[in-house]
């Protein structure tokens, strides 16, 4: 059942390709990764595979990829990535030395890249659980790794009916997972050989945190404001909330990166703002230094643009789930999303820590905004207590590595 649904799932790729831009771009890269693979592989080099689904899978994998490669350059690194968002942002990564998209799970696609890379040992990232590249890996005796995996009870592998899938999960050699539910929730059906390591994202937001770039439009925005806010990945959704209480509360500066950069989302913003709003890459010093909202409108800067505000909002919330919250609350800020947020272990630890607010509405926002405008002490509390769990939680990368013993 599971490789007719790999056709089927590939019959549709092939005629969404014809209209969706995106998908064309994955259909290609999955066709042309044996012949990448074939031009670019070194026969006599040991190669570790990392696999991550998209972007997000690969920013948790990073901190494992480049500490493995210091301390153990006698091999190399090939990264491959399911989704164009992965591909396209990080296809130049100098962390890794051939990097393409995985071609689709089918029987043939899987026997045809591993007998090109011959991999000496695996990691697929958090979600990937890919049956035949999985099953061939083990009937190699390839050993393969699965890092910073998260199990929930209404996941497939838990259910009746997902039992025989489930069996992909033991050709997996160890299992570091985030938490102990999921250590226990794998032992109800077999599977042993699991350590609780925690998350690798939070070692990761620390590395961006120390390499942070400086920033001179928004310092000039900023200048001596104490009252900044920061809207990250934002959607219109979260606009609807977030715009109409700043054209009302002007003493706030805002900052909004929204997570799709088109002229015509950054046109609806701008429409909706009663505000003197300049753009990010349109604008000077000394005019960002006049206006009282940023709209950031490349990619690259959202991570270090945190750390401006006493306030960070998260999008996503309010769709199919928020986007990265640690990447905020590294920088001591307490941090605000949107409802859908249950499935983000990060979130529910932020929340449990009181550095992280759920809002539902337009009124749960604008009570939440009025408390951190009139009490100081909650404000730093919450800021120093999200920064405070981020820290103590970070070193799930040394754990994997010194589980793994791996020789020099």
């Amino acid at each position: 059942m599971y490789n007719i649904g790999i056709y089927l799932y590939l019959l549709g790729v092939a005629v969404c390709s014809l209209f969706s831009k995106k998908v064309r771009k994955m259909w290609r890269g999955e066709r042309e990764a044996i012949k990448v693979l074939k031009q670019k592989v070194d026969p006599s080099a040991q190669y570790v595979w990392f696999h991550a689904a998209s972007l997000g899978e690969f920013e948790q994998g990073r901190p494992l990829m480049e500490q493995l490669r210091r301390d153990h350059p006698e091999y190399k690194i090939l990264l491959t990535f399911f989704s164009p968002s992965g591909y396209e942002v990080r296809k130049n990564y100098e962390g890794a030395d051939i990097i393409c998209y995985l071609p689709l799970d089918t029987i043939r696609n899987a026997r045809r890249f591993l007998r090109t890379v011959r991999p000496v040992m695996a990691f697929f990232i958090k979600y990937e659980f890919w049956y035949n590249y999985l099953h061939i890996l083990r009937h190699r005796g390839v050993p393969v790794y699965s890092v910073s995996s998260i199990f929930r009870t209404n996941q497939v592998f838990f259910k009746w009916y997902g039992r025989e899938y489930a069996h992909v999960l033991k050709c997996f050699t160890h299992f570091f997972v985030q938490n102990e539910i999921s250590k226990y929730l794998l032992s109800t059906i077999g599977i042993t050989k699991v350590t609780v390591v925690g998350d690798t994202r939070y070692d990761r937001v620390l590395q961006i945190r120390d390499a942070a770039k400086q920033l001179p439009i928004v310092d000039a925005f900023v200048g001596d404001s104490k009252k900044v806010f920061v809207a990250g990945s934002s959607w219109p959704a979260d606009g609807e909330i977030l715009i109409p209480y700043f054209n009302l509360h002007k003493g706030w500066k805002i900052i909004m990166a929204p997570h799709v950069v088109s002229e015509e989302h950054l046109h609806q913003i701008l429409s909706q703002l009663d505000r003197r709003a300049v753009r990010y890459t349109q604008t000077t010093p000394e005019e960002a230094a006049q206006a009282n909202c940023l709209i950031i409108d490349c990619y690259g800067l959202l991570s270090s643009i945190y750390r401006y505000g006493q306030v960070a909002y998260v999008g996503g919330g309010f769709g199919t789930g928020i986007h990265n919250v640690l990447e905020a609350a590294v920088w001591d800020v307490p941090v605000v999303f949107g409802p859908k947020n249950k499935k983000f272990h990060e979130a529910q630890e932020l929340m449990l820590a009181q550095g992280g607010f759920e809002v539902k509405d337009y009124t749960g926002f604008s009570q939440l905004m009025s408390r951190f405008e009139n009490d100081e002490a909650f404000l730093q509390k919450a800021g120093t207590l999200a920064g405070q769990l981020v820290k103590s939680r970070a070193g799930a990368t040394q754990r994997i590595l010194r589980k793994l013993q791996l020789k020099g």
